[in-house]
């Protein structure tokens, strides 16, 4: 029986995942592939972009055979495309890469990069042209990184992708990037102009062609035949833009219109607040929206899923079984609070040099102990951004919840009683990929006949606080910030120390 789907495919920071979604929002097919980063210095997080073309054609052929191997057989009218982001590839005249990907906030090398642009061009400027000040999640330092630090590479750069553009280009030949993902290569893009700003572009980016903007929603080309042959996906099968993979989970549950907060659980936690303004703070990042006339408030942890999986391996056992002795151990972890910034942190504190911190260890806590400490350490962030986006004038109305984290609901009622706030919880959480095959159906969708995210994916679970727990959890959100406060002189030299073990270590 022939199908009529979209086809949607997300690379990730630790897994590209792949959906086939028919007319109605069923997913008729789903596929990942594991990948890992590299990081080759403390603070580096790379990856070779050419995984993301391989993983591609892996989970296009693996969505299709599965689909046909159900009797179906599948008519793909449009296909989606995502990815984690802010991230820089660098490539040649023949779209080879200069050197691995440098990804988003997670890599933290472009600390020089930022003193001296801030130093030149002004902080009042740069918010004014680009929305945020620099941290490490822009992607226009970690350009100018490249350019001083391995000059030979940058030399033969020409064009500029992050994981959506790269597969858009592979698939269509477009050279194309969508504004959302564009806004967050501050200060090269201009938020109110919804346009590169050229001086800064030619000023830090040199040599590099600025791709076209599109929308994350536009179709930007078809499938060729060379991509056809590989891919299984018809030759002439439309392509849209894309965009960065947390805004288009915030499309796949709906979390895009003016008072929404998307929460993000994955590898790291992302928050995105709309609003139709725009809204500028110096903790936050301050980007436009998926879709024209929306504006957003973002921020992120960064670590969530990498915490807890390093506590998972650390100690050799399961998720199940961590889950139950944290729900065990109760509200405050008898007498343990964490910091998250196993990997530094991104905001609102935008510390590349903070690191983990736990307090309160006495020989009888256990193991579960130290898991709900992380649970409770990322809800406590959560809150923190929550209140830094509320100061700057959020008007957060509605929050749902997305990403492999809701799984389980331990992990959910935590963030929900730590932050006092409700979270929606809709029937699919498979995240991105879901998005883009969304917003592909949209793009050939029949005028007056658009698909409907309520209908494809409607709130399946809310998530309410505990008000008995408030007192709990004021408390310990309060020792969580003087924690850090009281703690970052210390971190500060051991995260110094730590590089320069490392630099000895590869001189060596």
């Amino acid at each position: 029986m022939t199908i009529r789907c979209t086809l949607g495919v997300d690379i990730g920071t630790s897994s590209s995942k792949g959906v086939l979604v028919d007319a109605s929002g069923g997913i008729v097919a789903a596929a990942t592939v594991a990948h890992d980063v590299q990081r080759p210095r403390s603070g580096w997080v790379e990856m070779d972009a050419r995984i993301w073309w391989d993983e591609f054609v892996a989970l296009s052929r693996e969505l299709l055979e599965s689909a046909r191997a159900e009797g179906h057989e599948p008519d793909v009218v449009a296909v989606g495309v995502s990815g984690m982001g802010p991230c820089v590839v660098l490539a040649d005249d023949e779209d080879e890469p200069v050197r691995p990907a440098i990804l988003y906030g997670v890599d933290t090398r472009s600390g020089d990069q930022i003193a001296r642009m801030t130093d030149e061009l002004g902080v009042d400027e740069i918010t004014r042209i680009g929305g945020s000040t620099l941290t490490s999640q822009a992607a226009g330092p970690k350009i100018a990184w490249v350019a001083d630090e391995e000059p030979e590479a940058y030399a033969r750069a020409r064009r500029l992708f992050m994981p959506a553009s790269w597969l858009a280009r592979r698939l269509t030949g477009a050279y194309v990037l969508d504004h959302q993902s564009a806004s967050q290569t501050s200060p090269l893009y201009d938020v109110e102009a919804a346009a590169w700003h050229d001086p800064w572009w030619q000023r830090f980016a040199p040599g590099i062609e600025a791709p076209a903007l599109a929308w994350a929603g536009d179709v930007v080309g078809e499938v060729t035949d060379a991509a056809a042959s590989v891919t299984g996906i018809p030759a002439g099968t439309p392509v849209i833009a894309g965009t960065i993979d947390a805004w288009t989970e915030a499309v796949s549950v709906g979390a895009h219109e003016p008072g929404d907060l998307m929460l993000m659980y994955g590898t790291t936690m992302f928050l995105i607040a709309t609003s139709t303004e725009t809204l500028r703070t110096p903790s936050m990042w301050t980007t436009v929206g998926a879709f024209p006339g929306t504006r957003n408030l973002a921020g992120g942890l960064a670590t969530s899923g990498a915490l807890t999986s390093w506590i998972k391996d650390l100690t050799g056992a399961d998720y199940p079984v961590l889950l139950a002795e944290a729900e065990e151990s109760g509200p405050g972890a008898r007498g343990l609070v964490m910091l998250p910034y196993f990997a530094g942190e991104r905001t609102p504190i935008l510390d590349p040099d903070a690191r983990g911190v736990m307090a309160g260890l006495t020989l009888e806590h256990t193991r579960g102990d130290l898991y709900r400490a992380a649970l409770e350490a990322t809800a406590l962030g959560v809150r923190h951004n929550v209140e830094t986006m509320r100061a700057a004038g959020a008007d957060i109305r509605r929050i749902v919840a997305v990403g492999g984290g809701t799984q389980g609901s331990l992990w959910l009622q935590i963030v929900s009683d730590a932050t006092g706030l409700a979270q929606e919880v809709p029937r699919t959480t498979i995240g991105a990929s879901y998005g883009a095959a969304f917003l592909a159906a949209s793009a050939v969708a029949a005028p007056g006949d658009a698909p409907r995210i309520a209908d494809w994916n409607p709130v399946a679970v809310t998530v309410r606080p505990d008000p008995r727990l408030t007192p709990v959890y004021d408390e310990l959100y309060d020792r969580y910030l003087r924690l850090y406060s009281s703690t970052k002189d210390v971190v500060h030299e051991l995260a110094a120390a730590q590089r320069v073990r490392e630099a000895e270590v590869v001189t060596a």
